[in-house]
């Protein structure tokens, strides 16, 4: 094994670092994609984030998400071809 971590893991990795979220799951959708716009062999393309953190409270809709685009600026200009964002506060 090569210690590379895989693009899932380091989006987990740094949402977990940036927001300390009592929950959060990263799904790999890229499957759903497969032949459209983005989608690579190997999939670690198009990911579902649904996490739910303290650090969210007070934010809109709008800012929740552009903090986790802020966090995962260099995933969004990589790999990652699509992310779906389900974010909350508890």
């Amino acid at each position: 094994m090569s210690g590379k971590l895989t693009v899932s893991q380091t989006i987990h990795d740094k949402l977990t670092v940036a927001f300390q979220p009592l929950s959060l799951e990263i799904i790999d959708e890229s499957e759903q994609h497969r032949g459209h716009g983005g989608w690579r062999e190997g999939g670690e393309t198009h990911f579902r984030v649904v996490m739910k953190a303290k650090a969210m409270a007070g934010m809109n809709r709008v800012s929740r998400s552009r903090a986790v685009h802020k966090a995962l600026a260099d995933e969004l200009s990589g790999p990652v071809h699509a992310l779906a964002l389900e974010l909350s506060a508890p």
